[in-house]
């Protein structure tokens, strides 16, 4: 008996909808599944007073890949946005990544060798091989950058003092002895005009949809229903748990529309003191160079992950890369099924990286 579609797609995000775009032109049908009532994964964007808000946080695209930004862009129109973030230390304000900005705010230097010796000096106050993430960030950027811009960030992120987390949490810290705001080295970097949802749109074309729906909740009968399926969920999911679960860093988001024009004067704005409860504000108009006469800000909160909330960030310790490579080695032993993007591969990815592991899979998928 012939099944509807040659996929069921599992998941309506970038992974999946880069893999359907391939797929449809190949003339391959698909039929999407997703548990929330729209596409986009967490590039949704939603229109407030006329804002693209970048409902999940904010998502900047970068790039030095020549054939995915090409791809991208030969999808949607991509506007000139640099990321330029500041941080916000108790009302003392910073520019990010660290720069001879930063650093001029910071020690009233002015030189690079100068800023490279004041750094020198402070690594030294650690010996020997790092502990703990405190340790490792001193030794990368010394005490006054630690504690001003790191310390304090990076213990609401992850619920917990920086000397109870393993060092290889941070393996760099980007340090800049120019005076360059711009946080990204990558060659190319914007937003699609007017939000993700345009480029999302064109990624799904030509597909049918199931919208709150969860593939978990009645595998056989959806599996049935095309050859094969793209699984863009989390993995421990799928095999109901069987080994534990997958620890994952969540995000609460706090909206409010404010009656002014310009609140920050900046898309984000970190703030790295240890006693403002959210981790940052984001003022979506700065993405698309609006002039609206108001402004939406967002206030992020980090928060503990626990089921039903929304997997954000993996715990990429020891004891959960090695509970995720048991439930890999059940999905590689899958017939029909193929797996991709950030949850179901367990790990935090950049979006052009999410582009460029879709594209490997098209390969292998079509390169007989």
């Amino acid at each position: 008996m012939k099944k509807k579609y040659d996929y069921v797609i599992v998941g309506g995000g970038l992974f999946g909808g880069v893999f359907a775009w391939h797929a449809t032109r190949r003339g391959k049908t698909c039929l999407v599944l997703e548990k929330r009532g729209q596409l986009g994964g967490n590039l949704y964007c939603e229109e407030i007073e006329g804002i693209p808000v970048h409902r999940f946080g904010a998502h900047i695209f970068h790039t030095s890949d020549q054939k995915v930004w090409d791809f991208v862009n030969n999808l949607v129109e991509f506007n000139r946005f640099t990321n330029s973030p500041m941080a916000n230390y108790h009302g003392e304000m910073y520019n990010m990544p660290f720069n001879m900005n930063t650093f001029n705010r910071l020690w009233g230097i002015r030189t690079p060798a100068e800023a490279e010796a004041m750094i020198e000096k402070q690594r030294g106050a650690v010996d020997g091989e790092p502990a703990n993430l405190e340790e490792q960030a001193i030794r990368l950027v010394g005490t006054d950058l630690y504690q001003k811009l790191v310390k304090g960030y990076t213990e609401k992120q992850w619920g917990r003092d920086c000397r109870d987390l393993p060092a290889f949490i941070i393996r760099r810290l980007p340090v800049r002895f120019t005076y360059d705001n711009n946080y990204f080295n990558d060659k190319y970097q914007g937003i699609p005009v007017g939000g993700y949802n345009g480029l999302i749109k064109v990624l799904f074309e030509g597909c049918d949809f199931r919208f709150e729906t969860d593939f978990n909740e009645n595998r056989e009968a959806y599996r049935a229903l095309g050859d094969k399926v793209l699984y863009t969920g989390t993995l421990d999911s799928l095999y109901d748990y069987r080994f534990g679960r997958l620890e994952y860093r969540s995000l609460r988001f706090e909206d409010e529309v404010l009656d002014e024009e310009n609140y920050q004067g900046v898309a984000v704005v970190n703030y790295t003191d240890r006693e403002t409860p959210f981790t940052r504000i984001i003022e979506h108009k700065h993405f698309d160079f609006g002039k609206q006469p108001k402004t939406v800000i967002t206030r992020e909160y980090p928060a503990e992950w626990k089921e039903g909330d929304e997997p954000y960030y993996p715990v990429n310790d020891e004891k959960n890369q090695s509970l995720y490579q048991k439930y890999q080695e059940l999905a590689e032993a899958e017939e029909g099924m193929l797996f991709g993007g950030r949850l179901a591969e367990y790990r935090y990815y950049d979006m052009d990286k999410v582009i460029a592991s879709a594209f490997r899979l098209v390969e292998k998928e079509w390169q007989k």
